[in-house]
């Protein structure tokens, strides 16, 4: 079953506009899913996962490119990035649109070769897992503390029920576990020994991967959390410098987004550094060991996981519309924060998230702060588990999870 993707539109455009696009996007979110329910009949298809295709695109490009002529898919072009510099020469030869479409999920090597040799000839588009619209089938509208937009939200989406919140959580955003059977412990056994076989092995200089997974199940404990290298360079046995380069390993795959912070010369006493989000909430689940949502919502681990899902839901509302997130956190050294800053117009958005069905004025305690910011404060949200669209005070509203 396909389920339909947010990004369609802009391929079909990047299709009529540019010579190339490539979706980029960790393994397993739907890139060339998207791309064959969306190409004509007469578009070819070739993968470089395929060892055989893979050995002539990297040692004999221009043969390659004569065995698949365009307009044509090619899947996995991180393993032959010389060959880009065999499809600029394609383009440029023949100026007409849409010839190549590519995929890649490895952004730390490909996107050099990209901007070096297809610059002004390619559209990029960022691909992650399943939204909340695209699972409940709705439009994709980037998400705004607008409590309008909420309540028109609010009359033509179906709710969701703590059970089903957390149910989805324990999945993941990952397509196939919503288009059949999903055996979620073996999809992410595999998606986790791919990862670290084909792309860690071959595309990193990471010379283990054993101590690579206990890093990512570390940095699983730690979604939601201020970065620090010298607690996970700790848990591992690695050192921070090492920690350093693997979190950035992570963040060019997509598996793991960094949030700065907001910071103003006038918030003098305000935290530089960025908080951790894994996209998926589902390999993050599994990393860390929980086995059923039930076991996983009563958790230490529960808040944290809801914080960082409706994170992931927000950032993709906005790559989702090829649009840069505006988001930010904020944490002084006085104890004070705020989860969630949208800053557009001038006009910063404070949001703060809590697991609760029940949230009070607490919850926006520290939105003060931002007075001393010297930008316009907006409408402030706190995103939890409520099932209505209801005002806090005259400024700041409960917005339900599920509406994102």
């Amino acid at each position: 079953m396909y389920i339909k993707r947010a990004l369609e539109k802009r391929v079909l455009t990047a299709n009529e506009q540019r010579r190339a696009l490539i979706v980029t996007g960790p393994r397993q979110v739907g890139k060339t899913t998207l791309l064959k329910h969306l190409a004509e009949k007469e578009r070819a298809y070739v993968t470089l996962d395929n060892p055989i295709e893979r050995e002539l695109a990297v040692h004999e490009p221009a043969l390659f490119l004569a065995r698949h002529k365009p307009p044509v898919i090619i899947d996995e072009i991180q393993y032959a990035p010389n060959l880009l510099s065999y499809i600029k020469m394609h383009v440029d030869q023949h100026q007409s649109t849409g010839d190549f479409w590519l995929t890649g999920s490895q952004k730390f090597h490909l996107m050099q070769g990209v901007s070096e040799s297809l610059a002004g000839r390619i559209a990029v588009i960022e691909m992650y897992g399943l939204s909340q619209s695209e699972i409940d089938g709705v439009e994709n509208v980037p998400f705004v503390c607008d409590h309008e937009e909420m309540i028109r939200r609010h009359k033509v989406r179906k709710p969701q029920s703590l059970s089903d919140m957390y149910e989805r959580i324990f999945n993941g955003s990952m397509p196939e576990a919503y288009t059949g059977d999903f055996d979620r412990g073996a999809f992410y056994s595999d998606y986790v020994n791919t990862y670290l076989e084909r792309d860690i092995r071959s595309l990193t200089q990471v010379a283990n991967a054993l101590d690579f997974l206990r890093f990512m199940t570390a940095c699983a404990a730690r979604t939601s959390e201020m970065v620090n290298f010298a607690d996970l360079a700790k848990d591992v046995g690695i050192t921070a410098p090492t920690a350093k380069q693997w979190l950035s390993v992570l963040v060019s795959s997509g598996i793991v987004t960094l949030i700065q912070p907001y910071f103003k010369n006038t918030l003098k006493r305000a935290i530089k550094s960025p908080n951790m989000y894994f996209m998926d909430t589902g390999l993050a689940v599994y990393l860390t060991r929980w086995d059923s949502p039930k076991t996983l919502e009563v958790s230490a681990m529960s808040g944290k996981i809801f914080e960082t899902y409706v994170v992931s839901e927000i950032l993709k509302s906005y790559h989702n519309a090829g649009k840069q997130p505006p988001v930010y956190y904020y944490r002084d050294t006085d104890g004070k924060e705020i989860d969630m800053i949208l800053e557009y117009n001038g006009t910063v958005y404070p949001i703060e998230i809590k697991k609760t069905g029940n949230p009070g004025k607490d919850a926006i305690k520290h939105f003060d702060v931002l007075k001393n910011s010297g930008m316009i404060i907006g409408e402030g949200a706190v995103v939890c588990l409520y099932d209505n669209v209801l005002p806090l005070d005259k400024s700041n509203w409960i917005i339900p999870a599920w509406l994102i």
